[in-house]
């Protein structure tokens, strides 16, 4: 919940003057709800990409407030992030609903951005592993083999949120690593391979580089680096 309209604008403007007509890199931008059309009048005929937040999982119907799929591609997104630890925690959000809202996303033709990952008690219980299993499970359940490769998990160890703090290129590509694995026996291997696992958790231009060498881990979900033009980009383009 942060930027107003103008802000939205020029930083989605940063974004595509620095990201020209590259194709190596997919770059998605996922403002507030109430910016998502600022934001797809600039990204427009560019490649960068437009996702919301959170999608509610309903066709049409008496729920103020909410916004489902259709809506959502209506005004040009692509991606929708679900999950995500914030809405979790602050919002209560069981592994249930992100799985009502994946299948939501998908039907509605938008990418699922899938978040999990572990709080700083858990991890130092070494549950890490157990409670990721639970969420991915649990957050995929019902979904078949030929929709899973075409999903995103973010990987966002909570306790590196917001915090300065961030997990080292070991401890991320560890979790990952496992992830894979993990996918490849809900699915195949092959369906696990196509699967892009991302790492979410005070991403910035100085750790980037090491982060996305590691050999499972497919990108970045970006937080706070990614209100700032310039370390965005040294993001993106690491």
């Amino acid at each position: 919940m942060n930027m107003r309209s103008a802000s939205a604008r020029s930083l989605a403007k940063g974004i595509v003057d620095a990201v020209g007509k590259t194709s190596d890199v997919e770059v998605v931008l996922c403002p507030p709800a109430a910016y998502i059309g600022a934001v797809t009048d600039v990204t427009a005929g560019t490649p960068v990409e437009v996702g919301a937040q959170n999608l509610f999982p309903a066709d049409d119907g008496a729920f103020t407030g909410e916004l489902n799929a259709d809506m959502l591609t209506d005004v040009g997104c692509r991606y929708v992030i679900l999950g995500h630890s914030e809405r979790r925690q602050l919002m209560g959000e069981a592994d249930a609903d992100v799985s009502k809202k994946l299948h939501a996303a998908l039907a509605g033709n938008l990418v699922p951005i899938v978040c999990v990952g572990e709080t700083l008690e858990q991890r130092e219980a070494d549950e890490t592993e157990a409670v990721v299993e639970s969420q991915i499970r649990g957050s995929l359940e019902g979904l078949d083999e030929a929709r899973a490769a075409g999903i995103v998990i973010a990987y966002e160890p909570v306790w590196a949120i917001g915090t300065g703090k961030v997990a080292t290129k070991e401890q991320a590509e560890a979790v990952h690593a496992f992830i894979r694995e993990l996918l490849g026996k809900m699915f195949t291997p092959d369906v696990a391979a196509q699967v892009r696992i991302q790492y979410g958790g005070s991403v910035k231009p100085g750790n980037a580089a090491e982060l996305l060498a590691q050999p499972n881990i497919d990108g970045a979900l970006v937080g706070g680096a990614s209100l700032k033009v310039d370390d965005f980009v040294g993001i993106i383009q690491c």
